[in-house]
């Protein structure tokens, strides 16, 4: 028995359209949902497209700031509400494998020259039947096709620690979780060997829709006997 078995969520073919969220850290309910396209869902992976304009949801302070020009003292510990917004730029191609504490994110430019993967550090993915949620955990990394790689947001991952978004215990976690991020990356595992760089959408994809209860709560999980 899989485990979509024991959730009672089958895989989704090629072209269909669900929702890839993040729960608001140490909060209730979720913050970021972005429709996506699925690629390929596997026992081994799920591969999914966010296509150049896709409307999602993000976190902003109260009074619409963007979190990013708040001070970082003070970024999160005010008010916040979401937003409705375009994605700005290049689609990304998100990759997830079953259980991993994390999910890598291929990036390029506008015209496809490759830029970059990207490790986001997260809770392992719980899939219901309109997609997969999360939880961000702050750290990151970025990694080259030569196999170098670094470390992103460490600032912020500090600081969710100090403001109380994060334990102790947790934050340890994290830190295992990123060692054995980087030891994926330093033998040039999956899905840095898979060629997924190259790969391309099917041109006749449209764009998914943001639905109106993009924040609706899954059902409860049924378990077969």
């Amino acid at each position: 028995m899989t485990d979509n078995d024991r959730c009672g969520v089958g895989r989704w073919a090629p072209g269909e359209q669900v929702l890839w969220r993040y729960r608001a850290n140490a909060g209730d309910g979720f913050h970021i949902c972005r429709p996506v396209t699925v690629v390929q869902d596997t026992d081994e992976l799920l591969a999914a497209w966010m296509a150049p304009g896709t409307e999602c949801v993000k976190p902003v302070l109260a009074d619409g700031t963007p979190l990013h020009r708040e001070p970082l003292a003070t970024r999160y510990t005010k008010p916040r509400t979401v937003h409705r917004d375009r994605w700005f730029g290049a689609g990304v191609l998100k990759l997830a494998r079953p259980g991993e504490p994390w999910s890598v994110w291929l990036f390029w430019e506008p015209d496809w020259t490759f830029r970059n993967w990207y490790v986001n550090l997260e809770e392992p993915q719980t899939r219901w039947s309109g997609g997969v949620d999360s939880e961000d955990h702050f750290l990151d990394l970025s990694v080259y096709e030569d196999g170098s790689w670094r470390w992103h947001d460490e600032d912020e991952f500090a600081q969710a620690q100090t403001v109380g978004l994060m334990d102790a215990r947790q934050a340890r976690s994290v830190r295992e979780a990123g060692a054995r991020a980087v030891e994926v990356i330093r033998g040039w595992g999956h899905p840095f060997c898979d060629g997924w760089q190259r790969w391309r959408p099917d041109p006749a994809w449209p764009v998914p829709a943001l639905p109106a209860d993009w924040d609706r709560m899954p059902a409860p999980a049924h378990v077969s006997s």
